[in-house]
């Protein structure tokens, strides 16, 4: 446990993750792991999947088996208060209901949805029954979405970013982040929609060169973390884009392939 400079204990918030193992270190888990040290939260891991990748392609994935993470969740419920979850790689229907049934003792602890439907490298990332079951299990439960145009087109009838956002707010999603990192504009177009406010807050980026592994995980993570530390779901999200900017600006290449966000430039204050 830290203490504070007055000496007092400090407790560190604890988020629950639910995604993928990526051996390259750049998405899913690990990126969980690496966001939510660095934002100073504990993470809590449920591993969903393994693949097999590495910096340039994804060769192939396994979905684990739904009861085996409903143990792991339940494990983990026993044991420490969460203070906020956020879930990545799914798969399939049958794990979106274990996760599903896994949060629903946490109905007071925001919920940050990435829905994860396709690899950066392309081709799909799941089960057919996965959309269906997000739409109808998950995203009602959801603070927050964060899909990308493309997964907004999978989820709803359309990539246009209002019409996306009002059709998974009238699921029961209360509040939705449409990013723009795939989005064919010369800024990076962030737009953050929230059932209680008419108002669209809309934050532009500059485009950084290169191609990145693992930024979507790396923003509903830090938006997850922000909100373990209490914040509005609007400040959580905008320092929650300043922190992945910042990381992806930082970005290093540890193989051959794609660049990895340095998620611990807070820790190394080294800049390119």
């Amino acid at each position: 446990m830290l203490r504070s400079e007055t000496g007092q204990p400090q407790q560190i918030p604890t988020v629950l993750v639910f995604g993928g193992h990526d051996p390259s270190g750049g998405a899913g888990i690990a990126a969980d792991i690496s966001t939510l040290l660095a934002l100073g939260c504990h993470p809590m891991v449920v591993i969903t999947a393994i693949t097999v990748q590495n910096t340039s392609q994804l060769l192939r994935y396994q979905l684990l088996d739904p009861q085996l993470i409903a143990a792991q969740a339940g494990a983990l419920l026993e044991d420490a208060p969460i203070a906020a979850c956020k879930t990545g790689m799914l798969g399939s229907a049958a794990i979106v209901a274990a996760v599903a049934e896994a949060v629903t003792a946490l109905s007071t602890v925001p919920l940050v949805v990435d829905p994860v439907l396709y690899a950066d490298r392309g081709g799909p990332l799941g089960e057919a029954d996965l959309v269906a079951a997000l739409q109808t299990s998950l995203l009602p439960r959801a603070a927050l979405a964060t899909p990308n145009v493309n997964e907004c087109r999978a989820l709803t009838s359309t990539a246009e970013p209002d019409q996306a956002a009002r059709e998974l707010m009238a699921r029961g999603c209360r509040n939705v982040l449409v990013t723009g990192t795939h989005a064919p504009t010369p800024k990076v177009v962030h737009r953050l929609y929230q059932a209680s406010n008419e108002a669209v807050k809309m934050s532009q980026w500059p485009r950084l060169n290169g191609i990145f592994h693992g930024s979507g995980c790396t923003l509903a993570t830090a938006v997850a973390a922000h909100l373990a530390h209490g914040e509005t779901m609007a400040d959580a999200v905008n320092h929650a884009l300043e922190y992945t900017w910042q990381s992806l600006r930082r970005a290093y290449r540890p193989g051959s392939g794609q660049s990895i966000p340095q998620r611990l430039w807070r820790l190394h204050r080294v800049d390119p």
